[in-house]
């Protein structure tokens, strides 16, 4: 595929820079899924969950290397959406596309649903959907101002969550070696083979702890939608992906290492925070305040960047006639308005759902985004593939940013993706998110044919070679 398959455009305006993207990554890995999720994960593997997180971790490296790799070559607002349709056709860029923007609303819906929770702890009178009318009216705002505004305001959500993180490792790592808090005694390392080993439950428990972990990374593929967003994406991308293994291993495996060694796993029910009991241990008081306030600012973060993600993957389609043209269109400050006032008229849903059902929509939306997350990876991982074979060797060694190890990361990557649809199959948890995602993916193909976007698709193609 030679350049021109990939349309080029002119950046004239400033957009994201280093220290933008840098945080956007960050926070992309730090959300919801790790401060409450990871509760889930441990029940079911046990201490064996660092190894879950683990080769998680690595899957989701390859996947980003591959990302960067396409994106520092080009550049493109729609991403992998748009790397989808020109590597392996305009359907997979359809599918991808579409199946990227129902992810990010459905995972919208859950945060927003999860901030309305929040809110009850200090306002526990006030209807949820009030406050989720109120997310909305925040993030709209934010995303609809500027690039820039967008990347400020993601700053700012990231900096509250790293640094809750930190303390909570740096709280814990105190407890440890010198003894503090209320139940020093409890805490040992040897609490990650104590109590029925490292496998208490075998390897059912760790394959089930699989998708939760796969789910807790989904959202770091921003980095390459971001990226065509960047002031200077040779220079921002590779540096951003360059720092997700530092990432996943301190902020993933050395928070839930800590937690492991603080108390047997056994303890962590997930009836509360985990990272709330080791804030109570050093005899924090006001731990539940000070965690809801990181989660309601997790819970932002997640929803700012999912609406800035699936807007800009959007608007890509539509200029390449994979989603209605009046969707292409972006203001003079560059930002999408159209793609991103349609975004929130459909999550405008989350408010009513809020009203009527305020107690079962959390875990209703919640289990649906799952399919869409690793089938937007397995896209992103075989584009890729299908890009490598259309370069020559010259070409190859002309990469800013080849992956490591290829082809075999990418291999293990997409074999491992496949297990994972294979575990839906396997664990009825999950038949639910499973029958709806393939019911999406035949709907939107369905769709594709009967909107005439194949033909809209050749003849703008002809109407190109042509000028």
């Amino acid at each position: 595929m030679n350049k021109t398959a990939i349309s080029k455009e002119k950046r004239k305006l400033p957009g994201l820079n280093a220290r933008h993207i840098h945080f956007i990554a960050l926070g992309s890995a730090i959300g919801t899924g790790l401060f409450y999720g990871s509760a889930g994960a441990i029940q079911a593997a046990g201490p064996s969950v660092l190894l879950v997180y683990l080769i998680g971790g690595a899957v989701v490296y390859f996947m980003l290397r591959a990302l960067g790799e396409m994106a520092v070559r080009h550049p493109v607002s729609g991403s992998f959406a748009e790397y989808a349709r020109a590597y392996m056709g305009p359907q997979a860029g359809y599918i991808t596309g579409w199946m990227y923007a129902f992810e990010m609303i459905i995972v919208c819906l859950a945060d927003l649903t999860a901030m309305a929770i929040y809110m009850r702890f200090w306002f526990p009178d006030t209807p949820q959907w009030v406050w989720v009318a109120v997310t909305l009216l925040v993030v709209g705002a934010a995303n609809l101002a500027s690039v820039r505004w967008f990347g400020e305001l993601e700053f700012a959500f990231t900096l509250v969550k790293v640094t809750a993180v930190i303390a909570m490792i740096i709280g814990g790592a105190a407890i440890l070696i010198f003894n503090l808090g209320t139940t020093p005694n409890e805490a040992s390392i040897a609490n990650l083979w104590s109590d029925g080993g490292f496998f208490p439950n075998g390897a059912g428990g760790m394959v089930s702890a699989f998708i939760l972990v796969l789910f807790a990374f989904g959202g770091t593929e921003i980095i390459g939608v971001a990226g065509a967003e960047a002031e200077d994406p040779k220079t921002t991308i590779p540096k951003s992906v360059n720092t997700v293994p530092v990432r996943i291993l301190l902020f993933y495996v050395g928070a839930i290492f800590i937690i492991l060694a603080l108390n047997p796993w056994t303890q962590i029910t997930g009836e509360r925070s985990p990272f709330v009991e080791i804030f109570d241990t050093l005899g924090v008081s006001w731990a539940a305040a000070l965690l809801n306030f990181v989660v309601i600012t997790a819970a932002l973060s997640a929803i700012n960047s999912d609406l800035f993600g699936a807007g800009r993957v959007i608007t890509g389609m539509a200029r390449e006639n994979l989603a209605p043209a009046a969707l292409a269109r972006t203001n003079i400050k560059g930002v999408p308005v159209i793609t991103t006032a349609s975004l929130l008229a459909v999550l405008v849903v989350g408010i009513v759902l809020n009203y009527v059902l305020p107690d079962k929509v959390f875990t209703i939306v919640a289990a649906l985004a799952t399919f869409a997350t690793v089938f937007v990876w397995l896209m992103i991982l075989l584009a890729h593939l299908a890009s490598r074979r259309k370069l020559s060797p010259a070409e190859v060694k002309e990469l800013h940013f080849p992956v490591p190890f290829w082809p075999w990361g990418q291999y293990f990557s997409v074999a491992f993706i496949l297990f994972t649809f294979g575990i839906m199959v396997w664990d009825s948890d999950f038949h639910l998110a499973l029958a709806v995602g393939v019911g999406f993916t035949l709907l939107m193909t369905a769709l594709y044919y009967l909107t005439g976007r194949p033909k809209a698709i050749d003849n703008a193609a002809a109407e190109k070679a042509s000028q």
